[in-house]
């Protein structure tokens, strides 16, 4: 008996009410699973998200969030095999399966990387440093990010049932807000078996992490101000969640990731001899291919120079020629089918719609040779490429969502750039050029219709991931036609799940909400060495301040002899003299931060573990000999390890004058014990 697919819905597992509608294998046509939602408690999902997922998420900081992250990466790696098994009946060749099911946990693993590298082990993240209100110091901004008390509902598209699932769950969960996950139909199945894994897994607090297998109608009906959807899908589908009177009137935020009619540009400078042409199309054929051309970065318009349009259309169907379609268990198979039936036939349709104005250079939209399958039973397609008349429109305006592109001549780069725009919004564009002056034309000229360019040439081509790999590190999304949302890059993919704030108050105050050091708030000096205190006993606001120091003309010949800086400032009086910031001879900037580092260093051996950077180092008034130095040092935000015995603290250096002016300012990162002495 076909099983039913179940959803994970206020602490279990629930099976609908009916029999379902039939999920069937892309390749063999077989019944994979049935899929439904009837009597499923949507309200229930949504409370439950927000009164135990959230505040159990909310108690976590960055840190602890992004170590269960990892473990959970860890543990989806340990039994992806069984994702990868299931994953052919979506049509997926192991080679596609790859960049699904790798490329998703690969990026959980990445945004847990940021969270504990980039964001601080606390609940508030704090955008930039405070902004002075006043002239006394006495009243200061500051702008933080905390976390919403709201779920996060996530649309997601099927072409990537595991990646399109963790690459919103995962800055979601970074954020501190728990998800509902929704995947599209056809390949639900295999969200659900991941799914199923994290869930079994007992990694994640209950509550932080939901799934509705089967229709949402309704769901947004439960949303309400503080909660946000993200959706992946077609551009009506979109247009039909934001005319929603929750997301119109509610308050209700809604990120969309839409149509896109991606295009790659072939320089003017790239000539039959240059390896940047066989690049070019190695890439259009890749991204026509991986996944049967189901991937919303995938190229569908082609555009290249007049006169080189006939040489790389005869490049293009050389190495279509040798794609094999078919079942994509079969080793022999490089394209596997289209996600279902249905599928093939608005393919067919969007097909025959660019051919109102471009004519079939490669491959047969009703027919293809498959190997080991039934080609009427299974959603396989040939790879088809057009090639568009002068002012075709439609090249700008259809997207056929499979192994489809349309080959475009363009006569200047300013017409290649006009070409692009026609697209009206796209998420991913590449260049193909060896020309600095080309890269920086096209660049700037597509910019403002894409969300990512690749700029592709003879020196990064051994390290470069591709036109079509969204990477979690740089945003995914694009303007206009694209839905104009942006998801990933980084932090940025956590920050627009929370929200941002601007704090006004007194410097203590700002310290005790912020939990970092404000500049003008209180210092605390006890009489014992601040790098005397392990992590456990230290405090925001501990300080130093340190006797004077005197600078002598002697030290500044031994440090200018030494280091072999011997710019003329240091050097050569009559010179340094008639320079209009110095008016003579001045220490250099780094041997002043050299003697204040032996101004609060304590030497002996202690929880002060090692000093790993200066960070925002600005030299402010020049040193003269004979002035004299003196550094006050302060505790300004401590970060525990969770994975470590030791945190990182940073401190506020201010180095001053006898005049008390700041010659210097900077903060010093360093490694701290947690414990000392350490435990044995």
């Amino acid at each position: 008996m076909t099983r039913q697919l179940e959803s994970y819905a206020a602490g279990r597992w629930f099976t609908a009410t009916d029999e379902g509608r039939p999920l069937l294998d892309a390749s063999t046509g077989e019944e994979v699973a049935r899929i439904s939602s009837t009597g499923l408690d949507l309200g229930a999902m949504v409370h439950h998200a927000r009164t135990v997922g959230g505040p159990a998420l909310r108690e976590l900081t960055f840190h602890e969030r992004a170590g269960l992250l990892k473990a959970m990466a860890k543990d989806l790696t340990e039994h992806k095999d069984v994702f990868y098994d299931l994953s052919y009946a979506t049509g997926a060749t192991t080679r596609d399966s790859a960049v699904d099911i790798d490329g998703g946990i690969g990026t959980v693993f990445s945004i847990a990387s940021k969270g504990t590298r980039e964001m601080p082990n606390d609940t508030v993240y704090l955008d930039g440093g405070p902004e002075r209100l006043g002239r006394g110091g006495t009243f200061l901004g500051q702008h933080v990010y905390t976390s919403r008390p709201g779920v996060a509902v996530q649309i997601n598209a099927f072409n990537f049932p595991v990646w399109g699932m963790l690459e919103k769950l995962a800055p979601a969960f970074l954020a501190g807000v728990p998800s509902i996950v929704k995947p599209a139909a056809q390949t639900a199945y295999l969200t659900q078996a991941v799914v199923r894994r994290i869930i079994e897994s007992g990694l994640l607090p209950e509550g932080t992490l939901q799934l509705l297998c089967g229709s949402p109608q309704g769901l947004l009906d439960e949303l309400t101000v503080q909660d946000q959807v993200a959706f992946t899908g077609s551009a009506h589908t979109a247009g039909l969640l934001r005319n929603h009177t929750n997301v119109l009137h509610g308050g209700v935020e809604l990120n969309v990731e839409a149509d896109s009619l991606n295009c790659s540009i072939l320089g003017p400078d790239v000539t039959a001899d240059d390896p940047e042409l066989d690049l070019f199309v190695k890439g259009v054929v890749t991204e026509m291919t991986v996944k049967a051309g189901q991937k919303c970065t995938a190229i569908r318009r082609v555009i290249v120079p007049r006169d080189r349009l006939d040489a790389v259309a005869d490049a293009i169907v050389a190495r279509l020629e040798r794609t094999t379609v078919g079942n994509p268990r079969s080793d022999e198979v490089r394209m596997g089918a289209l996600v279902s039936l249905d599928q093939r036939e608005e393919v067919r349709k969007a097909i025959q719609s660019l051919r109102a104005s471009a004519e079939v250079v490669y491959g047969d939209p009703d027919h293809v040779d498959v190997v080991d399958a039934d080609g009427e039973r299974g959603a396989f397609i040939s790879p088809v490429l057009l090639q568009a008349a002068d002012g075709a429109v439609e090249p700008h305006d259809v997207e056929a969502f499979g192994p489809v592109s349309t080959l475009i001549a363009y006569d200047d780069v300013e017409d290649a750039v006009a070409l692009a725009a026609q697209g009206k919004g796209s998420l991913a564009g590449s260049v193909v050029t060896h020309d600095r002056d080309v890269a920086r034309r096209l660049v700037l000229g597509l910019a403002p219709y894409h969300g990512r360019i690749l700029v592709l040439d003879r020196d990064d081509a051994a390290e470069n991931t591709g036109h079509g790999s969204p990477l979690p590190v740089l945003v995914h999304g694009g303007p206009g036609r694209a839905g104009g949302g942006e998801e990933l890059g980084g932090v940025r993919g956590v920050l627009h799940h929370m929200q941002r704030t601007a704090i006004q108050g007194s410097p203590d105050m700002l310290t005790a909400i912020t939990g970092r050091w404000t500049t003008g708030s209180e210092r605390r000096d006890d009489g014992v060495h601040p790098f005397r205190k392990s992590l456990a006993e230290l405090r925001v606001g501990d300080t130093i301040a340190s006797a004077p120091r005197r600078v002598s003309l002697a030290d500044i010949d031994h440090f200018a002899e030494f280091t072999g800086d011997t710019f003329y400032a240091h050097t050569d009086p009559e010179a340094a003299a008639k320079n209009p910031l110095f008016g003579g001879i001045v220490a250099h900037g780094y041997l002043v931060v050299s003697l204040a580092a032996g101004l609060f260093v304590d030497p002996d051996p202690g929880p002060v573990l090692a000093n790993f950077g200066v960070d925002n180092l600005r030299f402010l008034t020049p040193v003269k000999a004979d002035d004299a130095i003196a550094v006050t040092l302060t505790v300004k935000q401590i970060t525990p390890r969770t994975s470590a015995d030791y945190g990182e603290v940073r401190w506020d250096a201010v180095v001053t004058n006898e005049a008390g002016d700041p010659v210097a300012t900077y903060d010093v990162l360093t490694l701290v014990a947690k414990e000392w002495p350490p435990p044995a």
